[in-house]
C-alpha cells in the first residue's frame, strides 16, 4: 500500500520514518522522499498507531488527495533543487515536468498548489532555489556563474537579482554574514 507523507523532505526523514515504522511491525517494500510503500494494508489499529508515529516525529499521513497531490510536486521540485536529481530532461520547464510526473494539466495542478499553499508553484521553486544558493554560500566552494548553471538560470546575472529580491541582500552580503541561517526543507516556502 502506498502511504503520502508530509514533511518527509530529506535522508534523515527517510530513516527516521523507516526506523519507527519498522519500530511499531509495519513492514516496508520502499521509503521515498514522502511517500512509503508498506508490504501489507495496516489494518485500523496499527494505521492509527502509524499516524500518531508520524505525527510524534513531525510528519504527517495524507489522505486527501490534493494534500497528496500538492506534496508529490513538492517532493519533485526538492528532488531537482536540493538533491539535483536529474530527473528532469535538461532544456525541460518545471511547468511540463510537473505536469508529466502528477499526470495532470499544468494550470489545473498550478491552480490546486495555489489554493493548498497559498503561494504559487513558481514561488514555491524560487524559495527552493534560494534556500540551496545559502548552502552553497555556506559552503564557499562554487561561484555565482557555477550555481546559476546548476540550477538552470539564464545568468549568474539573474540569480543575484532573484536572490536579492528574496532575501533583501546580494549573495556576497550574506555570505560575509555568518549569523543568517538556513530554513529546513520543509519550511521553506511556507
Amino acid at each position: 500500500m502506498k502511504l503520502q507523507i508530509k514533511n518527509m523532505v530529506c535522508d534523515r526523514c527517510k530513516r527516521v520514518v523507516r526506523e519507527e515504522l519498522g519500530r511499531i511491525g509495519v513492514e516496508l517494500k520502499h521509503v521515498g522522499l514522502g511517500d512509503v510503500d508498506t508490504v501489507n494494508e495496516p489494518d485500523a489499529t496499527k494505521m492509527a498507531e502509524l499516524k500518531q508515529v508520524l505525527k510524534e516525529n513531525g510528519f504527517e499521513l495524507l489522505d486527501d488527495r490534493k494534500d497528496t497531490v500538492v506534496e508529490h510536486i513538492k517532493t519533485l521540485i526538492i528532488e531537482e533543487v536540493q538533491y539535483l536529481k536529474g530527473n528532469k530532461p535538461s532544456g525541460m520547464n518545471f511547468s511540463d515536468y510537473l505536469s508529466q510526473k502528477t499526470g495532470y494539466d499544468y494550470s489545473y495542478i498550478s491552480n490546486m498548489f495555489s489554493t493548498e499553499t497559498g503561494q504559487s508553484i513558481e514561488q514555491y521553486i524560487i524559495a527552493q532555489k534560494v534556500e540551496k544558493i545559502k548552502e552553497w554560500l555556506s559552503y564557499n566552494e562554487l561561484s555565482i556563474s557555477e550555481m546559476a548553471w546548476r540550477l538552470s538560470y539564464s545568468s549568474a546575472a539573474h540569480l543575484s537579482n532573484q536572490f536579492k529580491k528574496v532575501t533583501g541582500m546580494t549573495p556576497g552580503a550574506y555570505k560575509k554574514d555568518t549569523s543568517l541561517g538556513r530554513k529546513p526543507l520543509d519550511k521553506v516556502g511556507a
